[in-house]
Parts: C-alpha cells; sequence; structure tokens
C-alpha cells in the first residue's frame, strides 16, 4: 500500500508540472559540456610583494615556466522559460560547472590574474569550481507597458556571453537582453528598461537604460566611508537584422571597490613550525578607489555562410585617490588622481560550411596598456581575453555530429580550440595599480600578481543541448 501511495503521489505531481507547463508555457533546455584544456605559460621575473610581507629571506621571483599538461571540467546548465501571466515572463538558467577531481575552484584559479584569482560575484558558474548548482541569472520583465512597446526588467541578469562572443560559443546571438561581449561578460544583479520603437529606416532598433549593483557594503556605522558599487548603462542597437546588427553603448561604473567583490583571500604562513602550511584569510573590501567611464560599439554581418564582426570600446578612469591594503590605487601606485584612457578592439569571423556542419572561426583582440574591460565571466581559462593588455589570437573548428533531432532544439557538436596570449603590460582584467611593461621587469619589481609574459592553451569541449 506504501508504495502504491507514493507512485500514484508522484504521478500526481507529474500531472500537475504538465499542466503547469502547458498552461504557463513553461519551456526546459538542458545543456551538458565536457571540456579539456592543456595550459603552459612563461612568467617574467618579478618582486611578489605578498611573498615578500611573511619572508624577511625572499629576494624576488625569477622568470620561470607554469604548466597545466591537462585539467578536465564538466558543466551542466538548464534553461528554464516561462510566461505566467499576459505580458509577463521569467527566465532563470541554473548551472553546475565542476574541476575533475576537485571540489574547490583551486586547479583553475591562482596568483596570476585578478579575474582568476578566486571564483566571485561576478564570475559564479562561469570559472570551474564544484558540484554545486548555481543560479546563473534569474529575471523577470514586463512588456507592452501602457500598451507601448517598452519593457522593465529586474533580477539577476543575463549580461554574460554577449555578442560577438556567441560565434565561438556557437550559439545564437542574444536578443534585446545581450550586451556587447567586449565591454561587459559579468554576472551581476540589476534592471532594465528598454523601448523598440517601429522605424521602416532602422529595422529592429531599440535602446535601453540598464543598472546593476556590482558591490553591496552591508550594515556600517553611518560615518563609514565605503559606498556600494553601481554600474550604470545607455545601449542602443542602431540596426537589428538576420544578417546585420549594429549597437552602441556607454556605461559607467561608480564607487569601484578595491579587492573581488567578495573579498580577497590572502594566503600567509600559519606559525614558523609548520613550513609549507598556509592560513587563508579573507580581506574585505575597505575602500572606493574611484570611476570608469566606457564607450564602444558593435558591428557583425553575415554574408552567405561568412559572418563577420567587428568591436571596440575605449575606458577612462577617475580615480577617487584613495587605495587598497597594499598602498595602491587605481591605475595608479599610491594615491595618485592621474586619469588613465585605454582601448580594446575585437575583431574576426566564422565560416559555417553547412553540408558537413563545419564552423571555422578565427578570432584577434588587443588591449592597450590601460585598458579595463569588465568581463571576468568570459569563458577563457586563463584570464578573460577580451581585458588582456596585449594581443590574443585564437582559431577553432567546431564540427557537428549531424545526428537527426529527436528532442526539441537538439544538437551536439565538438570544438578544438587554440588561444595564444602574448602579454604586453601588467594588470590585465584589473584597475589595481599602475600598469608595466612586461619586458622591463626586474627581480626588484614589485608586482601584486605573478606577470604571465606569454601563454598558450589547447582546448577540446564536447557540448550536448536540447
Amino acid at each position: 500500500m506504501k508504495k502504491f501511495f507514493l507512485l500514484t503521489l508522484a504521478m500526481l505531481l507529474m500531472t500537475a508540472g504538465m499542466a503547469v507547463a502547458e498552461e504557463g508555457g513553461l519551456e526546459i533546455g538542458l545543456d551538458y559540456r565536457f571540456r579539456v584544456d592543456s595550459l603552459k605559460g612563461t612568467v617574467q621575473e618579478h618582486y611578489s610583494i605578498m611573498q615578500g610581507l611573511f619572508d624577511p629571506t625572499y629576494a624576488g621571483t625569477p622568470g620561470h615556466d607554469i604548466k597545466n599538461d591537462t585539467i578536465f571540467m564538466n558543466r551542466l546548465g538548464m534553461n528554464l522559460k516561462a510566461n505566467p501571466v499576459e505580458d509577463v515572463s521569467m527566465k532563470a538558467r541554473l548551472v553546475m560547472y565542476k574541476v575533475s577531481g576537485h571540489e574547490t575552484a583551486g586547479p583553475a584559479t591562482g596568483s596570476y590574474f585578478m579575474d582568476r584569482f578566486q571564483v566571485m560575484d561576478g564570475t559564479s558558474g562561469h570559472v570551474p569550481q564544484d558540484n554545486v548548482v548555481r543560479v546563473d541569472y534569474a529575471y523577470a520583465t514586463v512588456s507592452n507597458i501602457f500598451g507601448a512597446p517598452a519593457w522593465f526588467s529586474v533580477g539577476r541578469r543575463p549580461s554574460t556571453g554577449g555578442a560577438p562572443t556567441n560565434y565561438r560559443q556557437n550559439n545564437e546571438k542574444q536578443g534585446t537582453a545581450g550586451i556587447p561581449g567586449i565591454m561587459v561578460d559579468m554576472a551581476f544583479d540589476g534592471m532594465t528598461l528598454g523601448y523598440a520603437p517601429d522605424i521602416d529606416a532602422l529595422p529592429g532598433s531599440y535602446i535601453k537604460l540598464c543598472y546593476g549593483r556590482g558591490f553591496e557594503t552591508g550594515l556600517q556605522e553611518k560615518s563609514a566611508s565605503l559606498k556600494d558599487t553601481d554600474f550604470y548603462g545607455l545601449n542602443a542597437a542602431l540596426y537589428d537584422t538576420e544578417t546585420t546588427h549594429v549597437e552602441l553603448q556607454y556605461q559607467l561604473g561608480v564607487n569601484i571597490f578595491d579587492a573581488p567583490s567578495d573579498g580577497m583571500i590572502v594566503s600567509a604562513p600559519a606559525s614558523t613550525s609548520m613550513p609549507g602550511v598556509t592560513l587563508d584569510m579573507n580581506a574585505p573590501v575597505t575602500t572606493n578607489l574611484g570611476d570608469i567611464h566606457w564607450v564602444g560599439g558593435l558591428y557583425t554581418t553575415k554574408i552567405s555562410n561568412l559572418n563577420l564582426f567587428a568591436t571596440a570600446a575605449m575606458s577612462k578612469t577617475d580615480p577617487s585617490g584613495n587605495t587598497n591594503m597594499f598602498g595602491y590605487g587605481m591605475l595608479n601606485d599610491g594615491p595618485g588622481k592621474d586619469k588613465r584612457t585605454g582601448y580594446g578592439v575585437y575583431v574576426g569571423g566564422r565560416y559555417d560550411v553547412v553540408k558537413t556542419g563545419t564552423k571555422i572561426g578565427v578570432e584577434y583582440n588587443h588591449g592597450t596598456k590601460n585598458w579595463i574591460g569588465m568581463v571576468p565571466a568570459g569563458d577563457d581559462l586563463w584570464t578573460s581575453k577580451l581585458g588582456t593588455r596585449g594581443d590574443v589570437y585564437e582559431v577553432y573548428v567546431i564540427q557537428s555530429l549531424n545526428r537527426k533531432p529527436i528532442a526539441k532544439k537538439g544538437e551536439a557538436f565538438v570544438r578544438l580550440g587554440y588561444q595564444y596570449y602574448d602579454f604586453e603590460y601588467t594588470g590585465s582584467n584589473s584597475w589595481i595599480g599602475a600598469s608595466s611593461k612586461i619586458s622591463e621587469l626586474t627581480m626588484a619589481s614589485p608586482q601584486l600578481l605573478s606577470p604571465v609574459d606569454k601563454a598558450q592553451d589547447i582546448y577540446l569541449t564536447f557540448d550536448v543541448r536540447f
């Protein structure tokens, strides 16, 4: 009787779930990825500030090679979409991204780049970690506001994987929720107000105002000077058709934090009697280093089976004069208020061989000495390539398994790629401290993170989606 009762209850729950799916327009999709990378690189000689704090005999670190012959990863994602009431939609993505043979992000992070120093709020679900299922995004949207072609959306934003990074991921371009990938590739919580006018000369055009909270101070004394970090954006898609997309964006980051938003784990010797044993301490955000302005644009086009793109952006700092716990300000060594301007460009293309299901892509991006991209969630193991100060070259081949889809939107493919990083200046994907030419560093040059000079990544993925 007990088994019969449990079976009946399970059938009722399944039936109820199916009814909700039909009445609410619920759509469920799954995706799985297996990935393996082979990494190698070289570190320029330098003086590590952190090591020097705890080791009085330390005289500097000579140049050396680093590598990880193979690192395996598994990622599982669930995509949910529902329309519970008229003109209201909900979307969510849950994701587990795990390093094989480990229950921490340790093998995928390190003391080389700020965006891969540790997992933080902006990279949660995008840097391989453990087998915990996390919320990548979850938001609700109200459309047709006052009968106009306007919408308001709030929640954990779909602010990662924006165009044109979707080409190498073998994804379709995001709709009106997308953001240029060279300017923002970061998970955050916020809201958007958008408007899509019907203009014959500008098909598919829309404009939207965006807001996001990048760091929350929490309760503190009324006299405290630490402020929340907020981001504001104005995005305009001037032209959006199946073959051509033109987009412009301005964004502003206010009161930028001086450490990863969830704090920075600093390792120190536990005691002199236990050599090789370290104690991890969390160094929280303590001050605001200033503001950063960005402006950029994106152009994509499709000519037959050839997809081409070009995107560029400028960043400009406005330092507050404050410094972090190590005495560094915003692109200044010390409390200086010198404003720095940087530029980033990203170009490439992908040719699709429809007959064989093969896609061949080539990409190149360059960042200048003071370029800052808010892109820590980029799908790259070394560091998010679009925040690099220097050059990155990438080639890849995507091959579909060419099997008949059984599930809706079912597909399976493999992707083989190669990345080559040529770092010219220190501080890629960071705004802390002045940027230095890597080739000029010596064992007396103080550095917060180990300066990587050259790096390579050969990767292979196997993706299944429906």
